[in-house]
């Protein structure tokens, strides 16, 4: 008695993708051996199963079984229809058939894979080369064959074998797989291209097995067979790969290690052998790496150590090299050589380093530690550097760190070699050009970097190179950036774009006809999408006159051939339901007939009329039908709709579908529809096809729901690269859905200088030959393009897997049909044909980066690369030599060159530099600082101001610099017009015309008096000189010698240079800090400045970072249990480093665009990460790609004007006018006594700086502790030290700890370095270079070194110089420093408004519940994350330190008063009788959004309820019952209906 498959095997664990082909599988039988070692399973099957399914479905029983001594063998046997016969059985089971002789016998698995396999009636025909072997096992081939006809299907066959002449070539293949080691021989001498090395391992592992050791000509994809699946349900099933399985895992690139010792065998002998290998037993015995480690003694007794002088540390190198990979466990001595892939200095005490270093042989990645003298690390340091080759002899040990087995007790290092073989382009004569390449802008999809891919293109000596990234042109500047003037390789720049077909109307061959006349709508049941190669199954059709359904024709179509299983699962028509009925040839012309002249109507109606059509024309028919289809017409007609699928408008229109895929049924329904959509015509008043026609225009948003395809487009020259920008801005800013479309009548209106080439397979015309689209669409799509474009087979060899989305490609054969058809249709249509590789990744191993890339965006088959590689001319010559000699060098070599040539030199922007114009500029500027200089010094000005100015005027306005200031002097006059003060950022408060202009506070003179009563003013008086270097908030207070009035204090001594250079030829940026309430504003008002449309947010392009790709590989690794060093991680990382994955926008950038100018000269532009929600446009380019070009003005949103204003507010005192001496304020920095309180008070902390901005971390903490600033000078050094990076430790920190400085002497920001120098002796010019390579992170040149030492520099300066990686410029701190003060006097003066303004905006988790609710509290919880320091999760991090200043607050006396629903504000803090009141926000789990609901709903009146100010309020259920347990509710009854209780409770 038979039982379905999967209710005898109830719970068997199967992926949906074989439940779908098992469900109607039954068991006929089981069969347990006597011994309990094998199940026989026996199947039957009204389907053909295909034997790759067989055997995962043996894989899948046997992990249900769950031992792993019991074997599983399926007997499977299928009971088909009629419509089958024995060829139409070896048609649909051939590769299964192949795929059991490669798993029975390797050697009769190749008779029929290398040459001729096929049928013909009841006759298979073979053709195999004359091979002694082969006649061997002639016999033994036809009588498997004869078995597995009958016994699987039923049918009697014959077969014939013929055996030609063998080739030289496949003989040397053959020679190759037998011997594994003759591979790089005859590869070299004979140019024998393998499609991959899994091919020698594949035969390697034949021969291990057992087999006949007969290697065989197998393609990579062939080679795998099934194992894709067991992969996929190793990985997503939770089956383990037996040792086994390795060789096939690590062909699919799964890293499956296999001991060396051990054979790769399965069953049984695979689980004995796992148990008994070397590697096992050191795991066993090992215990952790513990007690019972053992060497072999002499390998570590002291001896005489030969010398190796080329050994740059250590004795020598002697030794076999061990690949890295082999080294899993602690194995003792141990020679590798590789690449240095990173390093770490980490310095110790007594004056050593620890040296750490990676080494990679490409097998794997090991780190190394030595540790060396201070003094002796220079060679090492010269030697050990990222991407050069050591040999190292050391021991492999277990790092208790790292907890991984590293190199350690190093006894040598040398150089070494790089023993990688590199692909080079040895093809002589013209070379073939790349016109398909990705980089890593193409987003989370090619990992090539733009540096590589054109510098292998230079080495390899191709004359041009394509970059063609998906949707994005955001490469084209780095490329630019890589050729110098010299280089003879021309870019030509484009793009891949999603294109969309919008050309095609609703209605197609309008005749005039109304929507009175006569309509057909129908529907077709195919056996697959390809109008010729399958037939029609059944016909649905319903005739509809005056809008009535009049007549039906329906019938079933007899294919004579087996309808294929998906088809039947999709639609429930099978074999024996059209056996009976007439074929085609009899049921077209009465369906036709039944036509008659009626327009036709159909869902998708190219798919059903292109089979109409294609069987009309191959018996004669002429058709010349009128053609609607509803797709077009629901889109035009139904916007509101994101899909518009049969059962999606269906639904929108109320439409019964009961049999959905059936086509009586689909014909039914789409008539309803029809008639239903012509009365919106009506209601639109369209009686017509033609007005029809002009509705069915698609809109933009229909075009952002349409269908896609690829496309490259290339620029020609200038006025092309300016008309791709516009395309791609436009796909960007309107059209974008998932990604960038471009519809083709955009294309059309802006093609000037671009060509069109059709891509790849996901390009339209490849889809309409794999779809077997009518020759007149072909004809159509052909017309449309200026070249087209064919790749090699490998690109699209997972159709040949799918055969469930892409049932017609069978094999190679197929793919290589539809290229040959494209070459074709070039030769017809006069339309050049190019062979190109679509590259992603630059070399073939390079595959596991984009690999991993795929894998974590959760692409199944990622696992399966394409060999998307960037290929030599040879390469792609053997790629296309099916196509013939001739026609593959046309494609590969001639035409590619004809298109490159086609194009012009073309810059990716414009180069000229484009400074926005404002009329009067100069002269503007001019009067501003002088007025304004007149105005504090009179008159007379002092000489050194007028000198300054002259200086600074001189080298501003000569450079064009004089409109960047007069735009940042009308946003700051303009901010602080409407209430709120600017701080500057960066060096611009170096330049004293940026402070007459009024841009920033900071006058950058040395320190001074003035008086601005009488002018009388100070500069060189020995009081004065005191102060050089320093501020003059330091100075004392003094009167004017002239009239007695108290002086003003001004300057910081700041030079210009460190602005704009000696020469004024460094680029200025004048960085301004608006309050982040009015930045906006802000932004606003440069757009009223400039004019609408001149103005773009800085745009950014957002890529994986080291972190982030670290954690894609090690993920990817994990998810499939693989265990990989961390270096090895790391090394891996790097590949997927740079890859885009998203754009944004700066926080303040605005790029200014000249009148007169088009933003396409310089840049595309998008919304920021492609948000069509909003309505900001940023440059399409990042940012710093065109800072040459264009202006951008940095207007920063900052938090510390945004506290002024609101502390001004509260006090009403002018934050402009604060002292930067006040005594009490500077002692904050010392201590807590100005606040009243002691450091015990607040949890040790010794400071009162608290809550200061700038001041208020651990970190700069631990600088106050020491170097106890004194005075405002000081605390501008510390502000230097604290915000660069590598300044203060293990810097400044040491050297003033041993004495070489002093605070004061130390390098604290970069202008320090260039006065420093310059007072030394060094040449002007020659002291800001070192300054800015310094600061930069550059470090020292030898020859800066050298010009240092000449002038006596000392040797703890220079060294302290290479340390640096970023240097923050004094102008910037002293800023810094200003605003901290001014906060800090509120502090200390205003305290309730100092808090109220910092909880207000600086306070980041402000938790009422945990803060607001008395001191004992809050220290409890304060208490509580001490303990859990460790384990705080970010918020409570920030929770924590809001907490310090709560925790302040009420030491110093001062308290919460309770939230009041109808009196507390959204976000601010208010003062009610001397205490605080919180804002709603501080309500854990209470939003901004819902706190502003909250303050907007009680100024509107009382609650009645709880219930009322839930509804009101638009809160949560949760929200409110947290207020009410917080007390905040009142007596607010529960609900708006009085009650008994309600009364009870009062």
């Amino acid at each position: 008695m038979q039982r379905l498959l999967l209710e005898t095997f109830e719970g068997l664990n199967l992926t949906d993708r074989q439940k779908k082909i098992f469900d109607d599988v039954s068991v006929e039988n089981v069969v347990l051996s006597s011994e309990n070692k094998m199940i026989d399973i026996y199947l039957v099957s009204s389907h053909v199963v295909a034997y790759r399914e067989i055997c995962l479905l043996e894989y899948a029983l046997g992990v249900f079984f769950g031992s792993t001594d019991l074997d599983i063998k399926i007997h499977d046997r299928f009971e088909l229809s009629k419509q089958y016969d024995a060829e139409a059985f070896f048609k649909e089971y051939k590769e299964s058939i192949l795929q059991i002789f490669k798993a029975e016998n390797i050697l009769e698995f190749d008779m029929l894979y290398q040459g001729r396999f096929e049928m013909k009636d009841s006759s298979v025909y073979i053709s195999c080369e004359d091979d002694d072997l082969y006649r061997g096992r002639e016999y033994n081939l036809k009588e498997n064959l004869i078995k597995i006809f009958e016994e699987k299907a039923g049918f009697s066959i014959t077969v014939d074998i013929e055996y030609v002449e063998p080739s030289n070539e496949k003989e040397k293949k053959r020679e190759i797989f037998k011997f594994p080691s003759k591979q790089k021989n005859i590869q070299k001498h004979d140019n024998i291209l393998l499609q991959d090395s899994s091919e020698i391992q594949a035969g390697a592992v034949m021969q291990k097995t057992g087999t006949d050791g007969m290697g065989s000509d197998i393609p990579f994809d062939d080679a795998a067979y099934y194992v894709d699946d067991m992969a996929y349900a190793a990985t997503n099933m939770g089956f383990d790969i037996s040792q086994g399985e390795a060789a096939q895992n690590t062909a699919m690139g799964f890293d499956v290690s296999v001991p060396k010792e051990s054979a790769i065998v399965s069953g049984k002998d695979s689980q004995k052998e796992k148990s008994n290998s070397p590697k096992t037993q050191k795991t066993e015995n090992s215990s952790r790496y513990g007690k019972d480690r053992k060497y072999v003694k002499s390998k570590f007794t002291k001896s005489k150590i030969p010398f190796d002088e080329d050994c740059f540390y250590g004795r020598n190198c002697d030794g076999e090299i061990t690949k890295i990979a082999d080294i899993q466990d602690e194995i003792g001595e141990v020679v590798i050589e590789g690449m240095v892939s990173s390093t770490e200095e980490r310095e110790i005490r007594n004056e050593k380093i620890i040296f750490i270093f990676n080494v990679t042989d490409f097998t794997d990645t090991i780190t190394a530690k030595i540790f060396i003298k201070k003094d002796e690390a220079e060679p090492v340091r010269d030697n050990i550097k990222k991407g050069k080759f050591i040999k190292m002899k050391g021991i492999a040990l277990y790092d208790t760190f790292s907890r991984e087995v590293g190199i350690s007790s190093i006894k040598g290092i040398k150089p070494g070699k790089d023993n990688r073989v590199y692909r080079e382009d040895n093809y002589e004569g013209m070379k073939r050009v790349e016109l398909h390449a990705h980089t890593q802008m193409s987003e989370l999809d090619s990992v090539m970097s733009v540096s590589d891919y054109l510098s292998m293109a230079k080495k390899w000596g191709h004359t041009a190179a394509a970059i063609t990234d998906h949707g994005v042109v955001q490469a084209f500047p780095d490329a630019d950036h890589c050729l110098k003037p010299d280089d003879n390789l021309k870019m030509l720049y484009g793009v891949e774009a999603y294109l969309v077909d919008d050309l095609i109307g609703t209605v197609k061959n309008d005749k005039g006809q109304n929507f009175n006349d006569s309509f057909v709508v129908f529907d077709l049941e195919t056996t697959g999408f390809g109008a010729k190669s399958n037939q029609i199954i059944e016909i649905g059709a319903v005739k509809v006159e005056n809008r009535q359904i009049v007549d039906t024709f329906s019938t079933f179509v007899n294919p004579e051939r087996p309808i294929p299983f998906n088809i039947t699962k999709l639609t429930s028509i099978d074999d024996n339901m059209v056996a009976d009925y007439p074929n085609i040839d009899v049921i077209l012309p009465k369906f036709l007939e039944f036509c008659g002249d009626s327009v036709m109507v159909a869902h998708n109606a190219s798919f059903d009329m292109g089979f109409i059509t294609q069987k009309s024309r191959e018996r004669g028919y002429k058709t010349d039908f009128t053609v609607i289809d509803t797709v077009s017409m629901a889109r035009a007609l139904l916007p509101e709709l994101s899909k518009y699928k049969l059962d999606t408008v269906a639904k929108a229109l109320g439409v019964s579908l009961e049999n959905h895929h059936r086509a009586v049924d689909d014909a039914g329904c789409t008539a309803e529809i029809f008639i239903k959509l012509l009365k919106k015509l009506d209601e639109k008043g369209i009686s017509t096809l033609e007005k029809l026609n002009e509705l069915g225009k698609p809109s933009v948003e229909t075009i952002r729901k349409m269908p896609s395809y690829h496309a490259v487009i290339l620029a020609k020259n200038e006025t092309g690269r300016v008309n791709l920008y516009r395309l791609v801005s436009e796909s960007h800013l309107k059209y974008f859905n998932r990604r960038p479309k471009l519809p083709k009548s955009l294309y059309l209106e802006y093609c000037e200088g671009l060509m069109i080439g059709s891509a790849c397979e996901a390009g339209e015309l490849y889809r309409a030959i794999l779809e077997e689209k009518p020759e007149e669409e072909i004809d159509r799509l052909v017309k449309f393009y200026d070249y087209l474009e064919i790749q090699p087979l490998g690109n699209n060899a997972f159709m040949v897997r799918d055969n469930d989305r892409f049932p017609q490609i069978q094999d190679d054969n197929d793919l290589m049909e539809i290229n040959r058809k494209i070459v074709s249709l070039g030769e017809e249509y006069n339309k050049l044909v190019v062979a190109t590789c679509d590259v992603h990744f630059l070399n073939p191993e390079d595959e596991v980066y984009r690999r991993i890339i795929m894998a974590g965006q959760g692409f199944k088959d990622a696992d399966l690369q394409a060999p998307l590689y960037y290929r030599t001319t040879e390469e792609m010559l053997s790629e296309f030599q099916y196509l013939g000699a001739k026609k593959a060098q046309e494609i590969v070599i001639t035409n590619t060159n004809l298109i490159a040539d086609m194009v012009d030199n073309i810059k990716p922007c414009s180069p000229r530099k484009c400074p926005p114009q404002i009329e009067n500029s100069d002269q503007d500027l001019r009067d501003i600082c002088y007025n304004k200089a007149h105005s504090i010094y009179g008159p007379d000005l002092p000489p050194v101001v007028v000198e300054r100015l002259e200086r600074e005027l001189n080298s501003i306005i000569s450079n064009g610099y004089a409109v960047m200031y007069i735009i940042a002097q009308k946003l700051v006059w303009k901010s602080n017009e409407d209430g709120y003060l600017v701080g500057s950022r960066g060096s611009v408060g170096s330049s004293f015309v940026a402070t007459m202009a009024g841009i920033t506070e900071v006058n950058p003179l040395s320190a001074h008096y003035y008086c601005p009563k009488c002018h009388y003013y100070d500069f060189d008086s020995e009081d004065v000189k005191k102060y050089v270097g320093s501020s003059a908030c330091d100075m004392p207070d003094k009167k004017c010698p002239k009239c007695g009035e108290m002086l003003c204090k001004e300057g910081h001594d700041i030079p210009f240079e460190t602005f704009l250079g000696f020469k004024g030829d460094k680029e200025p940026d004048i960085d301004l800090n608006f309050s982040s309430e009015y930045q906006s504003n802000a932004h606003d008002y440069t757009e009223v400045i400039f004019g609408a449309g001149h103005t773009f947010r800085a745009g950014t392009v957002g890529t994986l970072a080291e972190k982030t790709a670290y954690g894609y590989v090690k993920k990817y690794y994990e998810e499939r249990e693989q265990t990989k060093r961390g270096a090895e991680i790391e090394r891996i990382s790097q590949g997927c480093v740079g890859v885009r994955r998203s754009t944004g926008q700066h926080p303040g950038g605005i790029v200014v665009l000249p009148m007169g100018e088009e933003i396409y000269t310089f840049t595309p532009v998008q919304h920021p990460a492609n948000d069509m929600k909003t309505k900001i446009i940023t440059t399409h380019f990042d940012y710093h790609k065109i800072d040459a070009n264009l202006l951008k003005l940095d207007i920063l949103g900052h938090q510390d004007p945004t506290m002024i204003r609101m502390l001004e507010d509260l006090t009403g005192v002018d934050a402009s006018q604060i002292r930067m001496d006040d005594k009490k304020v500077l002692s904050l920095f010392e201590s807590t006594e100005a606040l009243g309180i002691k450091p015990e008070d607040i949890d040790g902390c010794p400071f009162g700086c608290l809550g200061l901005p700038e001041f208020g971390t651990p970190f700069v903490h631990g600088m106050l502790k020491e170097a106890k600033p004194k005075n405002f000078s000081d605390l501008v050094r510390i502000s230097g030290l604290s915000h660069g990076t590598d300044v203060w430790l293990g810097n400044a920190q040491y050297y003033i700890s041993t004495g070489d400085c002093t605070l004061s002497s130390a390098i604290c920001t970069r202008d320090d370095i260039m006065i420093y120098l310059i007072h030394m002796g060094v040449e002007n010019e020659r002291s800001f270079k070192i300054m800015e390579s310094v600061r930069k992170g550059k470090g020292l040149t030898p020859d800066m070194e050298e010009d240092m030492r000449a002038c006596n520099v000392p040797d703890w300066y220079i060294e302290s110089c290479k340390k640096i990686k970023y240097m923050f410029p004094k102008a910037h701190a002293a800023a810094y420093v200003m605003m901290a003060l001014r906060v800090a006097y509120f502090k200390v003066h205003y305290p309730l408004s100092y808090y109220a303004a910092f909880f207000s905006i600086r306070a980041t988790s402000f938790n009422y519940e945990l803060m607001c609710l008395g001191k004992e509290r809050l220290e409890y919880y304060m208490d509580d994350y001490k303990k859990r320091k460790n384990e705080l999760s970010d918020k409570e991090k920030d929770t924590f330190e809001d907490m310090k200043i709560v925790q302040e607050m009420y030491a110093r006396g001062f308290e919460f008063v309770k939230i009041d629903i109808y009196r507390s504000k959204a976000n601010r803090f208010q003062i009610v009788d001397g205490k605080l009141m919180p804002a709603f926000s501080t309500i854990d789990g209470l939003g901004d959004k819902a706190a502003e609901m909250i303050e907007d709903e009680a100024s509107k009146g009382k609650f009645l309820s709880r219930e009322d100010f839930k509804n009101r309020c638009k809160v949560s259920e949760k929200v409110v019952e947290t207020m009410a347990d917080l007390g905040l509710m009142g007596d607010l009854p529960h609900s708006n209906q009085i009650s008994l209780m309600d009364f009870m409770e009062m």
